[in-house]
């Protein structure tokens, strides 16, 4: 593959070991996906800032890359929200040793390397000047907002890919940069009203519990929604993206709302299917809205209402404002600062300015800039049962990152429990272990011998490692789902739930969930909690980053899929020569 002239320099150190780090992780990444070259850059999103998400994987890399001072970006470059809002330090009452100046220290490093530290999670939401061109942004919400509804395209980056391409200005042209690749897989007919943000923010998350094993969905899935009604307001959209996003969806098709999508129509202008046919079609029926309510209605004693997940846009503080304003003028107050409302410093200000921010603190509510639900630790002595209207919210609140019974309701029902406790009367709630359907596994136990070949890093000319393969067919969700300290898989329902990665030789799909997961592997791979080796049967830009930068054995690519080839238990030697990855079964378990 011939890399752009610049690109190279960065290769050989010309411009400082803190951009040959990041040259060498945008090459391995291009010939691992088979990309077709590389391609200039418009503009980066960076994710992993909060405390609780990046953790200390986060802040020892950090520190290691901004210590040389010798690289800045070289496009303009934004950053996600941090874990607190450094001015209400007070009202949230973060139970954290050493919270602020830990946060300080990462804010300070991406500054160092000249990123904009807008510390928010909606850079689509007046973050960027133009909504087209290429991107390569790391929050997962914003990759299927700009993708679906807006002309600026990007993949789904990890923070380290994102930061690697902010510091060299190049990106593989691989995935959803490239037509051919942005076509829907899964067809979805929704056969009801959605009113509310709530309403539309359970269609998406409703979507990605859809899916199933067996379903080809390389680019993750991607939906082609139809039934929705033709008047989406800028929040309703944001709330079916972010959702869609909990599992994976880098973009979707809204007929009527967005761009059409590249398939036929027939003469009576009905729209086909794609060439290699539907993974999935799926019916969403007021019975599904309804079933969903009904799982996730408070069940007890709610102690904190959050709104603003991701990060609360001008629509959706006017949206809360009014909601509050009807109590108020009965003069009523909110007990305990119930709510809070989580939005960008942008949207703050213009909150400010018309009004809605002194509705709201009047009447007892707490506005917080810079932060977001899901990346905040809170203070379970006094905060045990949340209550949100946003199924992100729910869907990372509940995982191992807070472990937090959170239910769901509209807007209006979430400021009617902030003023009324008694509303959600009864004992705190205890989270309950949750199954997701795409835990299902379809490995079989294998017998004989097996050799499989596949591709390695280039960056990994040659190792030889031996060891236990720890083998699953469902993708591993690193962030909540891993312990950062410990290395053992905390998910129910998953075929690891309550093993250790620690020295074995892990063989998974790919990761999912969150792009911040390298930062959780990185962290663990420090302290010697992590796998010895990695192979993936597909190219995983959630794993492959934290493998190039601290050199731990990786393969994909390979001509059978190692997760099936391949037993929980089997001894195995992995091994790299001349950019081949060879597997070899030493001994079968059992």
């Amino acid at each position: 593959m011939d890399l752009p002239e610049r690109l190279s320099a960065q290769l050989n150190g010309d411009e400082g070991p803190t951009r040959q780090k990041a040259a060498r992780l945008v090459v391995d990444l291009a010939i691992t996906a088979r990309a077709q070259g590389f391609i200039e850059v418009d503009h980066a999103h960076v994710s992993g800032v909060s405390v609780i998400t990046g953790g200390h994987g986060l802040r020892r890399f950090l520190a290691d890359l901004s210590s040389s001072g010798d690289g800045k970006v070289l496009i303009p470059t934004t950053l996600n929200s941090a874990g607190c809002d450094k001015e209400k330090m007070k009202e949230m009452d973060i139970d954290w040793p050493d919270f602020l100046e830990q946060q300080f220290e990462i804010v300070q490093a991406y500054e160092a390397l000249g990123i904009d530290a807008t510390l928010s999670c909606t850079p689509y939401d007046r973050g960027v000047d133009d909504e087209a061109g290429v991107a390569s942004w790391a929050e997962s919400n914003a990759v299927c907002f700009s993708n679906t509804w807006t002309s600026l395209i990007t993949n789904r980056e990890s923070g380290l890919s994102a930061l690697a391409t902010a510091l060299t200005g190049f990106a593989p042209k691989w995935g959803l940069h490239l037509v051919e690749n942005r076509t829907p897989n899964i067809k979805v007919d929704v056969q009801c009203e959605l009113n509310t943000l709530s309403d539309w923010s359970i269609l998406g998350d409703w979507i990605g519990k859809q899916v199933r094993p067996g379903w080809r969905l390389p680019w993750g899935p991607m939906p082609f929604i139809q039934g929705l009604s033709h008047r989406a307001s800028f929040a309703r959209k944001k709330a079916l993206t972010a959702a869609a996003a909990n599992y994976g969806t880098p973009m979707l098709w809204a007929e009527g709302l967005s761009a059409d999508p590249p398939l036929p129509k027939d003469s009576d202008g009905k729209w086909g299917a794609p060439v290699d046919g539907w993974q999935g079609e799926l019916v969403f029926t007021e019975a599904d809205l309804q079933s969903r309510y009904a799982d996730l209605a408070p069940q007890g004693q709610v102690d904190l209402i959050v709104i603003g997940c991701p990060q609360a846009s001008l629509e959706e503080i006017r949206i809360t404002a009014s909601a509050v304003r009807s109590y108020a003028e009965m003069g009523m107050k909110m007990p305990d600062q119930r709510l809070w409302v989580f939005t960008s410093g942008t949207n703050h200000d213009l909150a400010l300015a018309d009004g809605s921010i002194e509705v709201l603190e009047q009447a007892g509510a707490v506005i917080l800039q810079d932060t977001c639900p899901e990346v905040t630790p809170y203070n379970r002595s006094k905060y045990n049962h949340l209550l949100t209207n946003s199924l992100k919210a729910e869907h990372y609140l509940t995982s191992g990152l807070n472990r937090l019974p959170t239910s769901v309701l509209s807007i209006e029902d979430c400021v009617a429990h902030a003023f009324d406790p008694e509303l959600s009367a009864g004992e705190r709630p205890q989270l309950a272990a949750k199954a997701q359907p795409q835990h299902a596994s379809n490995k079989t136990v294998q017998t004989g011998t097996a050799t499989l070949a596949g591709q390695g890093l280039l960056s990994q000319d040659s190792f030889s490692v031996r060891g236990t393969a720890m083998v699953t067919d469902v993708p591993i969700t690193y962030l909540g789902y891993v312990n950062r300290d410990t290395g053992v898989v905390e998910e129910y329902g998953h075929p690891l739930d309550g093993r250790a990665l620690e020295d074995s030789i892990l063989i998974y799909p790919k990761g999912s969930g969150s792009t911040v997961a390298p930062y959780v592997l990185m962290g663990l791979l420090y302290t010697g909690k992590g796998p010895k080796a990695i192979i993936n049967s597909d190219v995983c830009p959630l794993t492959l980053p934290a493998c190039s930068l601290l050199n731990v054995p990786y393969g994909h690519g390979f001509d059978d899929d190692p997760c099936m080839s391949i037993n929980d238990g089997d001894r195995i030697e992995m091994t790299s020569k001349n950019g081949t990855v060879t597997i070899e079964i030493i001994e079968r378990a059992g």
